[in-house]
């Protein structure tokens, strides 16, 4: 069977790359001369490198054909034990003459474990010279020695076939340190630069898969105005990343935009990784998240629709069991289960949620009777909105520099200067490209946003991307339908030297809520911002009336008291509700 890619080839020519089998290699050989000269002769015709994987018995396990000067390396799993060499020995020619180890054929080395990685040069059908790359020792300062420019004599010769066996018996892998490689998360990311937009929103999926625990090792953009239907990035792009991947020893492929089943399907087949989209590591840092049980379901929820219709496409994603980004949540066993298993859960998550929208709205319209005002904090994620609600209230949520580091909503009363009762709640940080199963599945939390008096947009004002940022959110409060006085909140002053530089909002305050300047100038701006229907009464009322007092102290702003022997003599200002309660103690002048 040959590998890799063969389109193109001459029957002719696949005939004769499948009677490499049938060459006798001696098992105290590292090649033949015969199995040498014919590699170079098909490469000479074919000018696409050919590798062969040979075991220590000297038999041929496999043939892969690759790219014009390319090949990806296979992936053997053949190793004996983890502590030791696979046992298997890959020798590949590489078209031009140039027989130096790449990049690539070293990644291979170690990532597999190979015995030896061999290239051979090739110029008009002739061996030139060769190379032969082996791991060292643990304890050796060198991962590995390269053995070359080798001729064909040496390069066949049983030199090497002992120098293996010698090295067999010294190395040790550490199998905590091994495993750490398969287990660590080792992402390439990919976006389309579309108008030149698309470095700023790498660099935030950046700190996305950053959050998530991975490790980005690089980050690729493809000039193209829309996505490739079958690759998103184009199938020659994507088979430079699959070298890329391997010389990086990446085992996750993260996209910067949506992908279909098909094209996550496909990609995964060239790379040969795991490949997830920017909507699944958002879920998957909203799953690590959630603490309620709300909230929980909520990402339940949007995880469960957004992968219901990738079912029959996803390959490695859902053919893996064991951990990592894009797998947290409801679990691999639920989604391997059928269609109908699932749509069965998405109603009973429904339900659920359907009970708490309507506690929330209870919950409303009790503040409402009670004319409890209420002031919500929203903006994009990590710009220091809990830390603010922390800062005004003295509460002790948790912060972190990280996105999304707090998911469920939190609600904490403050007092204004003119003594009136505030309730701020803190919501979910908003992002670019959020998915929409967790704008739908999150909507009885951000109705509070709609249905809250006045709205804080909190801006991270030394971020770079801070005009995307502030028209991202504003794009997000239009589609709830959000129609209240909006005060642009300036965070993070101490990080910037020129506040002149900021686009003016108004109404608008500069703050740091970390250092806890200018919180009492926020203070001021929302109290003049709430909403204000209030008359201005003087009252007396008979010392028995007690409870009323109380109200006006609670609900309205007190101008001046004083204790008559007749009763308590109020000015307050009072909202239409209470006043029409305590009219007939207004007091004549």
């Amino acid at each position: 069977m040959i590998n890799g890619n063969i389109t193109g080839l001459s029957n002719q020519i696949l005939s004769r790359i499948e009677d490499l089998h049938d060459l006798v290699l001696e098992r105290e050989y590292f090649a033949s001369r015969d199995l040498i000269e014919e590699l170079c002769a098909i490469t000479s015709l074919i000018n696409r490198e050919i590798s062969v994987y040979i075991n220590r018995r000297g038999e041929l396990m496999d043939i892969t054909v690759g790219d014009l000067g390319q090949v990806s390396l296979a992936s053997m799993s053949l190793r004996r034990s983890k502590t030791r060499l696979s046992g298997i020995r890959c020798i590949h020619t590489h078209p031009g003459g140039n027989g130096l180890l790449s990049g690539v054929d070293l990644q291979a080395l170690k990532r597999l474990r190979f015995d030896a990685m061999a290239a051979i040069g090739v110029y008009e059908g002739q061996f030139t010279n060769g190379y032969i790359g082996m791991l060292n020792p643990a304890d050796h300062p060198e991962e590995y020695d390269i053995f070359g420019p080798l001729i064909i004599e040496d390069f066949c010769s049983d030199a090497f076939i002992k120098e293996i066996r010698h090295r067999d018996t010294l190395i040790g892998f550490d199998f905590s340190e091994d495993s750490l490689i398969d287990i660590e998360e080792r992402a390439v990311l990919i976006g389309l630069n579309v108008s030149g937009e698309g470095e700023g929103s790498i660099d935030e999926l950046e700190e996305l898969a950053k959050t998530a625990g991975a490790r980005v090792v690089s980050k690729k953009l493809q000039n193209r105005k829309t996505p490739d239907p079958a690759t998103y990035i184009g199938r020659g792009m994507a088979e430079e990343l699959a070298l890329l991947c391997q010389s990086l020893a990446a085992n996750l492929v993260i996209a910067d935009d949506e992908l279909s089943a098909s094209q996550i399907r496909n990609l995964e087949e060239i790379l040969g990784v795991k490949v997830i989209d920017r909507t699944a590591l958002i879920l998957d840092i909203f799953a690590g998240r959630a603490v309620s049980r709300e909230g929980k379901l909520q990402v339940e929820l949007a995880q469960l629709r957004y992968r219901l219709p990738r079912l029959r496409g996803l390959g490695v994603v859902l053919s893996r069991l064991g951990g990592g980004i894009g797998t947290r949540g409801p679990g691999e066993k639920k989604l391997e289960t059928d269609r109908r298993h699932i749509d069965r859960r998405i109603n009973e998550i429904e339900r659920e949620l359907s009970k708490v929208k309507r506690r929330r709205t209870a919950l409303r319209k009790k503040r409402t009777r009670d004319r409890l005002l209420v002031c919500s904090l929203v903006g994009y994620t990590n710009t220091g909105k809990s830390t603010l609600l922390n800062a005004l209230t003295g509460s002790n949520m948790f912060t972190e520099n990280k996105l999304f580091a707090t998911l469920d909503p939190v609600s904490r009363g403050i007092i204004l200067p003119d003594g009136r009762k505030v309730l701020l709640t803190d919501t979910v940080g908003f992002i670019n490209k959020l998915p929409h199963d967790l704008v739908d599945a999150f909507q009885s939390t951000l109705e509070e946003v709609a249905e809250a008096d006045l709205l804080l947009h909190v801006v991270d004002a030394g971020s770079p991307n801070l005009i995307e940022q502030m028209q991202t959110v504003d794009r997000v409060l239009d589609n709830l339908g959000a129609k209240q006085t909006i005060v642009t909140v300036y965070n993070k002053m101490d990080t910037i030297k020129e506040a002149d530089l900021l686009p003016m909002k108004r109404p608008q305050v500069f703050i740091s809520a970390l250092m806890g300047q200018g919180l009492d100038e926020l203070l001021a701006v929302i109290q003049d911002h709430l909403p204000l229907d209030l008359r201005r009464v003087k009252l007396l009322l008979p010392y028995d009336k007690g409870s009323l007092v109380s109200e006006i102290h609670e609900q309205g702003y007190v101008i001046r008291e004083d204790y008559k022997s007749e009763g308590v003599e109020i000015e307050a200002d009072l909202d239409e509700l209470l006043y029409s309660r305590v009219k007939s103690f207004i007091k004549d002048d």
